[in-house]
């Protein structure tokens, strides 16, 4: 930094002085700082700093002092420890969500008042899914309501390209992460003025993997007076399985959680209290993060439901019961240099399960590729358990080095299958499927996208389906979404995390099971008309077909309808017929369903549809399909890729902000390398203070942030200076946070705490006061290691004594720790003696059916083949029939349920880390429990103490002694650091 003179310094005490007297309002940073993104840039502006008002233009040797001034002020921020009380308050904040027959219409209400005596901006942010559509927004600004028009994108463009000329943030949507988009506006509000935003938006909820998945947001950023989230839910089928699961809710806030069900309907209503709100000891919220619910309806072995509502009509097809068709599947990894590390290890992982859930009537290959591709096999090979163990160790060994030739791999797999069928060797009936799995785009071979799908879809010559999986984001999604559409399958993108593995499991989960090819729908053709997509490949088991129409006016009484599809080895028919008027009664009476909402989810549907054919749509095609789904968007009021939503606002605004839907193609290239959305400090337009006034994108403001958060498109980022050439700040690193983050922070310089006194004892000292203790401490060179955590303490039931300490000394292969199958539990893990802790732990229930799979990494949740992974010391609340799933920001995971036992998982990070397990209401386990720790629960008997050495006992247990030593542990069960105890340690 340059050397300051005299009359710098005086001017600088100058302005300090004039700071101290009267700070300035209206001085801007950005001419001095900015952070610069190949996308746009965040400005520090004053107005972000705290207790600033409104901008002024000042006079030069104002200027001049607002260096100085802003310097000092920015200072004052990046060191403060206590965040600004909000002037923008948020009086109340209402989520409305109603679920009609699949159909989610959802109304968010954030109303706010400036308590401040100067204007304020007040920013209003809500994340929705990426499948749904907003339908509606609007201001209400004393008394006038400022709504946002929904155009066709070119009738926007003028205003939307001269905001970006400007410098502004004129794009109001964003991707936020993997199934979220975040809507955002600002607005200038006056002292004591109040503005009420309210934001519509609407989604048909797909089925997956046996379950229907509404996802809601909450994040206010600060105490609301009137929270309140409704959710109704009406399935004229019935509803056979309700949910729900929160990564923010605890034990005081579920008591504001209410579920009440019947039948066909479900209420869940979450509304808390001020003080349930705040976090521990703090002002600030908890409520930070999702709020899920999955649920499932009735069905049978039928042609579907078909439901009616004002004109119009759905039909929802997953017929219970039938059988699964086998299967012929080539998979197709990618194992180029790009793969190497992390990926190509999730990838073996992912591919070692999946072939474990191969069934023996399936038939598969492997073909691996980089520069060149190469098959396991000269052909396909049964699903048998020698086979499959074969390609386990094939895919071990796989290495990722060279370049990418996906053409050739394509080509192969192909080719595979085809004299595969030419020699009948693939079972009759059979489907057969491929499976690519690619982190970039072709570099060697045939490079061109155009070919290399032309060439693939002459192959297959629709014989075949073919499925693309893009891992992160250096693979060109629309050429894999295109190539796997043009070949009856489908596309999707693995985020790079430490759930990748999960996700590709997940995925193949959803192909496994082919029920049905060749599934056609037909409607007399006197009764119904615009019908949407009515044949259809394949339907997977988990999954649903829908169909959608419009009653003519003249049409029957009665309407039937006939599913045609293929079994494994014969042709099948359902025949359904359903009579009008009564089924339109059924969407008549419940008060909460918003009425014509079947008109709608006919248009939402059809959107969809329309939008995908465009992809495979030629050009003359394509003009004809985008102006039908133009029209439809206009027409109900959707922001689809075809439209925006431009947003008014009062005069004097700086801006004209437009809306428009994401696509998943814009994504490319856009992230760090873990694959996730990360955070952009983005402009605030007008220069003012901003403070979130609704669900906002990120947590509350973490003291040294120099800004607010949104999506970082771009691992480029460097920080430049505007007008001050040597200005020196504190060390700043730019570093994420979490994988779905990134923060701007300051490196502080800590010294070093010295180490606790506990890791200078003994590692297991007896208790004082035991016959053996020694009144002398014991001489070493060099400090003792601490006292550990034993890998499981046992509280037995009924008894006076000290607990058990196990320790295990002796393991091979994975243990059955404990079993009872009365109470439908069996606990099993894998321990490491050399390392002294479990490498993972597993708990299966049976009712419900779930498995929860604990490792060092993270908490996997499986149920009906689907999987949801958890880190650890994320808050988790999930209420499921039967089973409650808990856990603390300490890592403390809690499966409990009413009259069972309950059992704890723990990250234990303290001496003798690794992994833990912890036993609650252990009086409640049968008489038939078993196994290496459940045998301690089937009586106990202990024998004296020895007559040498009272801190030695033996106790026998189903007619086998074991020794026992009283000694000092570290209990895990409250979450580190631990405390001391005494209890009587075991070893096995």
């Amino acid at each position: 930094m340059g050397s300051l003179g005299t009359t710098d310094l005086h001017r600088l005490s100058e302005c300090i002085h004039r700071h101290n007297e009267s700070p300035p309002s209206g001085l801007v940073l950005h001419d001095f700082l900015s952070i610069n993104y190949p996308e746009g840039d965040f400005r520090a502006t004053r107005s972000n700093l705290p207790g600033t008002g409104a901008k002024m233009k000042t006079s030069a040797p104002g200027r001049a002092c607002g260096i100085a001034t802003v310097l000092l002020s920015l200072l004052a921020v990046l060191h403060t420890s206590t965040p600004q009380k909000n002037d923008i308050d948020i009086y109340s904040l209402t989520v409305d969500s109603r679920v009609s027959s699949r159909f989610a219409h959802t109304v968010v209400t954030s109303r706010v008042v400036n308590k401040a005596d100067v204007v304020q901006e007040a920013t209003f942010q809500v994340e929705l899914p990426k499948r749904a559509f907003i339908t509606n927004f609007s201001m209400i600004i004393d008394g006038v309501t400022y709504p946002g028009n929904i155009k066709e994108k070119a009738a926007a463009q003028e205003q939307y390209s001269t905001a970006v000329a400007r410098g502004e943030s004129a794009g109001l949507i964003k991707a936020t992460g993997r199934k979220m988009e975040q809507f955002q506006v600002s607005v200038n509000v006056a002292p004591s003025a109040k503005v009420t935003f309210e934001l519509v938006y609407e989604e048909l909820l797909k089925r997956r993997l046996e379950v229907y998945e509404l996802l809601l947001k909450v994040q206010p950023q600060q105490l609301v007076k009137h929270l309140q989230m409704d959710i109704h839910i009406f399935e004229p089928q019935g509803i056979s399985f309700l949910e729900t699961e929160s990564t923010f809710m605890t034990n005081e806030l579920a008591d504001a959680l209410t579920i009440s069900r019947n039948k066909t309907k479900a209420h869940i209503r979450f509304k808390p209290t001020l003080s349930q709100q705040k976090s521990p000891g703090q002002e600030d919220t908890v409520l930070n993060g999702n709020f899920i619910i999955r649920y499932d309806v009735n069905r049978t072995l039928s042609g579907g439901s078909i439901q009616i509502e004002n004109g119009y009509f759905v039909h929802y097809f997953a017929p219970e019961g039938l059988p699964t068709i086998p299967k012929n599947v080539i998979f197709v990894i990618d194992k180029s240099g790009s793969m190497l590390g992390r990926k190509i290890q999730q990838t073996r992982e992912a591919l070692i399960k999946i072939l474990d859930d191969l069934s023996p009537r399936d038939q598969f290959n492997l073909i691996s590729f980089s520069g060149d591709a190469t098959q396991w096999k000269p052909l396909l090979v049964p699903a048998s358990a020698e086979d499959v163990n074969q390609a386990r160790r094939y895919v071990a060994g796989i290495q990722a080095q060279g370049g990418t030739n996906i053409n050739d791999a394509m080509l192969m797999a192909v080719q595979l299958l085809s004299n595969a069928n030419r020699q009948e060797l693939l079972p009759a009936g059979s489907v057969s499927l491929i499976i690519l799995l690619t982190d970039g785009d072709p570099t060697v071979g045939e490079t061109n996208p155009a070919r290399i799908q032309k060439n693939v879809q002459e192959a297959i010559a629709g014989q075949y389906s073919l499925f693309c999986l893009g891992f992160g984001f250096d693979v060109s999604y629309a050429f894999l979404e295109k190539m796997a559409l043009d070949n009856g399958g489908l596309a999707r993108r693995i985020y790079e995390d430490s759930d990748s593995a999960l996700q590709l499991q997940d995925f193949y989960q959803e192909v496994a099971n082919p029920l049905l090819t060749a599934v056609t729908f037909e409607y007399p053709s006197n009764a119904v008309e615009e019908v949407s997509q009515d044949n259809f490949r394949l339907l997977f088991k988990g999954s649903e077909i829908v169909v959608a129409g419009k009653l003519q006016d003249q049409s029957p009484d009665v309407l039937s309808a006939k599913v045609r599809g293929h079994l494994h080895m014969q042709n099948i028919t359902f025949q359904t017929e359903i009579r009008v008027a009564e089924k339109e009664e059924e969407f008549q009476s419940p008060k909460y369903i918003f009425h014509s909402f079947m008109e709608r989810l006919w248009a939402y549907l059809t959107i969809q549809q329309l939008l995908e054919k465009m992809i495979l749509a030629s050009d003359a095609e394509k003009q004809a399909l985008e102006t039908r789904a133009l029209n439809l968007s206009l027409q109900y009021s959707f922001v689809t890729p075809l439209t925006s939503m431009v947003v008014t606002k009062p005069e004097g605004e700086e801006r004209s902000e437009v809306a428009e839907k994401p696509v998943e193609t814009e994504n490319e290239r856009r992230h760090f390398h873990l694959g996730l959305p990360l955070s952009r400090f983005h402009t605030m337009g007008d220069r003012r203070s901003r403070l979130t006034a609704g669900p906002s994108g990120k947590a509350p403001g973490n003291p040294g942030r120099l800004g607010p958060q949104g999506p970082v498109h771009s691992p480029s980022h460097h920080l430049t200076y505007h007008g001050v050439r040597d200005l020196l700040l504190p060390d700043m690193l730019l570093a994420p946070s979490t994988p779905d983050e990134v923060d701007l922070r300051i490196k502080a310089r800590v010294p070093a705490i010295p180490s606790d006194t506990m890791t200078h004892r003994h590692q297991e000292r007896k208790p004082s006061g035991s016959s053996a203790d020694t009144s002398q401490p014991a001489k070493t060179d060099s400090p003792p290691a601490p006292i550990q955590a034993p890998p499981v303490i046992l509280t037995l039931p009924g008894q006076s004594v000290n607990p058990l300490c196990v320790d295990i000394k002796h393991s091979q292969g994975p243990m059955n720790l404990l079993s009872d199958p009365d109470q439908g539990v069996e606990v099993t893990g894998q321990y490491e003696t050399e390392k002294a802790q479990f490498s993972w732990i597993e708990v299966t229930f049976k009712n419900p059916q779930l498995q929860v799979r604990a490792s060092p990494e993270h908490v996997v949740v499986t149920r009906n083949r689907r999987n949801s992974a958890y880190k650890w010391k994320e808050t988790l609340f999930s209420v499921t029939p039967g089973l409650n799933m808990t856990m603390d920001k300490a890592g403390l995971l809690l499966l409990s349920s009413p009259d069972k036992v309950t059992i704890g998982l723990l990250p234990w990070d303290g001496p003798g880390e690794g992994l833990r397990l912890l036993l609650r209401d252990t009086d409640r386990f049968s008489s038939h429990v078993g196994g290496t720790l459940g045998q301690f629960y089937q009586g106990v008997l202990w024998g004296p103490p020895a007559a040498a050495d009272d801190s030695r006992r033996t106790l026998s247990v189903q007619g086998r002694d074991y020794s026992a030593t009283r000694l000092l542990k570290l209990d895990y069960q409250e979450g580190s650091p631990g405390t001391e105890i005494s209890c009587w340690s075991v070893e096995l």
